[in-house]
């Protein structure tokens, strides 16, 4: 296949590089600013430097970009894309795009399948792109109308270039359910190191600090948009943090062990129950 990969961030410049180590698919990147092209070119990770002309031959077009960013591009240059052409975004929300896509995607004939590769890094970039970047990790797939055929062919590459596990969902379930197990997290640490003792924690923290405080190392914009896009999941799964807290922080201030004791039992259960 021709695949043209449009924003060479970490996570586009990981599907160039793993695309590349892994298959035989030829790999044209496009990008808003040329440095990260010209890197990409001169390590291998694509067969060429493209433009907006190279969607008129692309099989697959994979959008790297932030999700406004994404339905922005689509918006601008669907009318060249390729009839038939599998086009599929990398967003961490769903609700916010699928529709749009899906309509510009009938528009225009192309295919569009959303998806998710559960995978990153606390850093950005095509400085940080790594081919190994999915190995092992869960690929969500949001078909919408798409045909078996095409979502198939979508799984394939995933599986190829390491992916371990191929979750099919809808938008609603993918937004409920990344509020709880990727956003929640990202708050709680940028909330947790907000405390004006995490500047003198060296010497006092080690595995329990460092795991709550990893994800704070954040990608300031393209989070808050997500975080703003997914506004009612979000604060929902929030919601119910904040009540746990409280009834935790309620039965310490009371000295109520019986009660503490009970709630920290209850998460430990929880965890366990889950094999994890």
């Amino acid at each position: 296949m021709n695949i043209v990969v449009a924003g060479l961030g970490i996570i586009g410049g990981s599907y160039c590089k793993a695309i590349k180590k892994y298959t035989n698919h030829t790999v044209i990147g496009i990008n808003r600013s040329p440095k990260p092209l010209q890197q990409a070119l001169e390590c291998g990770a694509i067969d060429e430097i493209g433009d907006e002309q190279s969607l008129t031959t692309a099989d697959m077009l994979i959008l790297g970009q932030y999700p406004a960013a994404a339905l922005e591009y689509v918006n601008a240059y669907g009318h060249l894309i390729k009839k038939g052409c599998l086009v599929t975004d990398t967003a961490g929300i769903k609700q916010a795009i699928c529709p749009q896509m899906q309509a510009l995607s009938k528009q225009h004939g192309f295919v569009f399948i959303g998806s998710h590769p559960m995978a990153g890094k606390e850093k950005n970039g095509f400085s940080a792109s790594d081919p190994d970047l999915f190995q092992g990790a869960s690929f969500i797939v949001v078909p919408l109308s798409a045909s078996r055929e095409n979502t198939s062919i979508l799984c394939r590459l995933a599986l190829d270039i390491g992916f371990n596990g191929i979750r099919i969902t809808t938008p609603e379930e993918h937004d409920r359910m990344i509020a709880f197990t990727s956003q929640l997290p990202h708050v709680l640490a940028c909330a947790y190191v907000m405390s004006p003792q995490c500047k003198k924690h060296r010497g006092f923290s080690a595995g329990s600090y460092r795991d709550v405080s990893r994800v704070a190392n954040i990608n300031a914009p393209l989070w808050a948009e997500l975080f703003l896009e997914n506004g009612q999941s979000l604060t929902q799964e929030l919601d119910l943090l904040i009540n746990n807290i409280r009834t935790i922080k309620n039965a310490i201030e009371t000295k109520n062990r019986p009660a503490l004791t009970a709630l920290l039992q209850k998460g430990k259960d929880i965890k366990e129950a889950l094999g994890e």
